[in-house]
């Protein structure tokens, strides 16, 4: 009985100790956050593998670790309080880190330091993805914008770079030192921070959703872009593009298996470099014709039907906002992020003003919507199949990010899940999580047959989830979150930008949508 008893007063007196020391618990997490102890993000796949998706599974074992030792009477809060403190900034303020055993091994866990990348390593995932394929449709832009497409490259840039810093100031918080402390790791996490208390988890579902059109439409895009280029690369052939679109469906089945991105990964740098070598030709040849570019064509003058489909263009090839977040939190030095964002945007602005510009002069009012159908029978087929090989192995990222999104939000979801599991005890994925994967891999190939338009899907989706993910979202975030930091000039460009991307985002849905029925209605071809 009296040992009942001692344990009992032990009990209540080691939490009543734990309530004091809150507070200078969060002094020492400041101490060890300025020590460089940073909550590692979750290992992702590169590209648009890297989503933003928030994991709920971590969460729920953050949650376990709160109840358990609430009930053991704040045991771990001796040796732990260091870790404690520094979950409390570095995570979301609800307990103790999930990397912290039962048994007190937490300390040679988080010795396992993972790799960092260097700025050059992230500002090569930048460039990877606002340089991509996708930029074979800019030239189209200038068709119907004139100058003032090619102002709105530069525009888009500079927006797209700010948005993206801001986006990275909504993650961290001020301790009690004044310290930035990075205390959010995902875009879901920002979107759930500013919906809360109401409806804490709102902003993530929306998010979710946008990213998961946007992944999908990506994948779309890259069957619609490859039955294209091989159809106007054999002309000859008895072979339809809805044909083609069909037969490159069917060298994608194998992603429906994928477990990770390692394999897919290895042709990730060929494939950027082999774009690259494609854009140095078809500029090459642009300029072998230099002497009869059409500069009368370029006017300052716009198509009002559609140049908002031509702002969706310009806009979507700049979307890289959904991985930032946790591309910055892998990187050695985050203080070197502002700095990345300025170069690889200041480059892809060039780089992209200059491929539209010298494009559309060669070929003038006889652009087409992806550049490469402009070039001549021989060269054009070489450039192609280069095109729908880097697209072919390009698939996988987007598909893999969409279906993490999906499994973790219909299917691994904790209590709440709606579906059981896709994977067994074993690992191994279960027939519905293939079935899942089948699925999307044939729903992307239904709408590359029945919507083969490459500009009006990539003008749809820039206006649809690039300008809410890009320009909406984070200018509204910034302004709920830091209000009362923010100057005068910052509140106004987040409004402005809000504005603007507001206008911009409905004008090119509608446009980009009458375009679409029209060319169904038609049935008019690229």
């Amino acid at each position: 009985m009296a040992t009942l008893i001692r344990g009992k007063l032990s009990n209540k007196l080691s939490n009543a100790a734990t309530a004091v020391s809150n507070k200078s618990q969060a002094k020492v997490s400041g101490m060890f956050a300025r020590m460089g102890f940073q909550a590692a993000t979750d290992e992702e796949a590169l590209g648009f593998a890297a989503c933003d998706d928030l994991d709920y599974d971590h969460r729920q074992g953050m949650q376990m670790d709160i109840l358990t030792s609430d009930e053991m009477g704040g045991e771990a809060s001796g040796d732990g309080g260091a870790l404690d403190g520094d979950s409390h900034y570095q995570r979301d303020g609800t307990g103790p880190s999930p990397s912290a055993s039962k048994d007190g091994g937490s300390t040679n866990e988080l010795s396992e330091v993972r790799p960092k990348i260097t700025a050059w390593e992230a500002g090569w995932n930048v460039t990877n993805a606002i340089q991509g394929m996708f930029v074979l449709g800019l030239p189209y832009a200038i068709l119907h914008g004139g100058y003032l497409g090619l102002f709105l490259i530069i525009f888009a840039a500079v927006v797209c770079c700010y948005t993206g810093k801001i986006l990275i100031s909504c993650l961290y918080e001020e301790d009690e030192d004044g310290q930035l402390v990075r205390v959010r790791d995902s875009y879901v996490d920002i979107a759930n921070a500013c919906c809360a208390p109401r409806f804490p988890s709102l902003g993530g579902h929306i998010v979710n959703v946008a990213q998961i059109i946007e992944l999908v439409m990506t994948c779309i895009l890259y069957v619609v872009v490859s039955g294209n280029l091989m159809y106007n690369s054999f002309p000859n052939m008895p072979i339809s593009q809805k044909s083609w679109a069909i037969i490159a469906t069917a060298a994608l089945l194998p992603c429906a298996f994928l477990k990770n991105l390692k394999a897919v990964s290895k042709f990730s740098l060929l494939c950027t470099l082999a774009h690259f070598i494609i854009n140095i030709l078809v500029v090459a040849y642009c300029l072998s014709r230099a002497r009869d570019w059409a500069w009368d064509k370029v006017k300052f003058y716009i198509d009002v039907k559609k140049f908002p489909i031509s702002i969706g263009i310009i806009v979507f090839s700049y979307t890289s906002q959904i991985f930032l977040p946790s591309l910055e939190g892998n990187m050695q030095k985050p203080s070197e992020f502002h700095c990345m964002m300025n170069w690889t945007h200041i480059a892809a602005c060039i780089l992209k003003g200059l491929f539209a510009l010298v494009a559309y002069l060669t070929w003038a009012d006889a652009t087409k919507e992806v550049i490469t159908d402009n070039l001549p029978p021989g060269i054009r087929a070489v450039v192609n199949l280069f095109l729908v090989a880097k697209a072919l192995l390009s698939y996988p990222l987007p598909f893999f990010a969409a279906v993490e999104v999906l499994e973790k939000s219909f299917f691994q979801d904790g209590g709440r899940a709606l579906f059981p599991d896709c994977y067994g005890g074993d690992g191994r994925l279960k027939s519905w999580g293939l079935t899942l994967r089948c699925t999307l891999v044939v729903f992307t190939l239904l709408m590359a047959i029945y919507v083969p338009h490459f500009a009006l899907l990539m003008g749809l989706t820039g206006s649809l989830t690039g300008a809410g993910l890009c320009f909406l979202l984070p200018s509204l975030f910034h302004l709920k979150l830091l209000w009362r930091k923010l100057l005068w000039h910052q509140v106004f460009f987040d409004v402005a930008i809000f504005v603007i991307g507001g206008i911009c985002s409905i004008s090119g849905f509608i446009h980009s949508m009458e375009g679409l029925i029209e060319a169904f209605k038609y049935n008019i071809q690229e």
